[in-house]
């Protein structure tokens, strides 16, 4: 069966097995474009040539008590970075106009830290309340760690569409990137947003030293947690993190990560984030004929290219960006 069949039997309500997904990601080089165009298929069934923009203020950082072996925020990790304690209502509020200004579709308030404070999350509520009276249509998620029902429910109240809290790896591979919590700690606040009534959203960082079994493992684990939005990070190795050491990720590998996560999880928003621009390189723009969404601007504590870099490519592709995506999701699922 060739890769476009397989695509097409997806569109028609297809699951993959296990070792059709490892398939993917074993596939030569040679034939990644044969698998791309296939992948193709299933985003232009469900999402078009639309492609949804996402922007980060990080509105907390750095002196986070996690050992995430990535983080550069980590107390853990020997970097030197801004750290600072959570910003002001009305710098994440400006923050969002400018990026209505610049058509962007979700808004994300990011905080370091393992959970926040009652206080936080107030802050964060009076700032998204101000956001949802002022700015029509854009987007709101929030990544503010370990939060529990009561905080879930303050946040739902006040608008927060979404709520990111990656699984990061698979479970088996957990321990060898954090020890100060668990996977099932996770777990647990992806089913707290949802019963609250946020859009749950969850990705995963690759190049972790993880095997290519655990990157499956983690495209059907976020399957089976129905998430709406799975960003796909790739690792910027950055120097005084545990992980510094690694990096052996290629273009052509993170191209088959990308189909992996689409033929596995077809309908859902597939974001490439973190480590876009130092892993593809000058590959990135293969990447949006799976992915239908991207961050613009910079990361957390690592630089994104020029905004207007993305928006190009995004015209060269000659697709469309689209700037009401959830009111466009919501439409087009409640119809299949």
């Amino acid at each position: 069966m060739t890769w476009k069949q397989l695509a097409e039997k997806v569109i028609g309500g297809y699951s993959l097995t296990t070792e059709e997904a490892l398939g993917i990601l074993t596939e030569s080089d040679e034939n990644v474009l044969e698998l791309v165009h296939a992948a193709y298929q299933i985003r232009k069934h469900y999402y078009s040539n639309k492609v949804k923009l996402n922007l980060i203020i990080n509105a907390k950082s750095g002196l986070c008590p996690e050992d995430c072996g990535y983080c550069s925020q980590s107390m853990k990790a020997d970097t030197v970075i801004d750290s600072y304690p959570l910003v002001s209502k009305q710098v994440i509020v400006e923050g969002a106009r400018e990026a209505k200004k610049n058509k962007i579709g979700t808004y994300c308030i990011v905080m370091s830290g393992r959970k926040p404070t009652n206080r936080d999350v107030n802050t964060v509520v009076a700032a998204v309340q101000d956001i949802k009276k002022d700015i029509e249509s854009i987007k709101i998620c929030a990544c503010l760690g370990l939060v529990n029902d009561e905080q879930a429910h303050l946040l739902k109240e006040a608008g927060v569409d979404r709520f990111n809290h990656n699984i990061n790896t698979s479970k088996g591979h957990h321990s060898e990137i954090t020890t100060t919590h668990q996977y099932d700690d996770r777990i647990k606040t992806l089913e707290t947003l949802k019963n609250a009534g946020i859009s749950p959203c969850s990705g995963v960082i690759c190049g972790m030293g993880e095997t290519l079994e655990d990157i499956v493992e983690m495209a059907f684990s976020l399957k089976d947690l129905h998430v709406d939005s799975i960003p796909v990070n790739f690792l910027h190795p950055i120097e005084g993190t545990k992980l510094a050491h690694l990096d052996d990720l290629t273009p052509l590998k993170c191209l088959k990560i990308l189909a992996l996560f689409r033929f596995v999880n077809p309908t859902k928003e597939i974001r490439i984030s973190g480590g876009r621009e130092y892993n593809l390189r000058t590959l990135q723009s293969l990447g949006l004929y799976m992915a239908n969404s991207i961050f613009v601007g910079d990361y957390l504590t690592t630089s994104g290219q020029a905004s207007q870099q993305d928006y190009q490519m995004i015209e060269d592709l000659g697709f469309e960006i689209e700037e009401n995506a959830f009111e466009t999701e919501s439409q087009h699922f409640a119809n299949i």
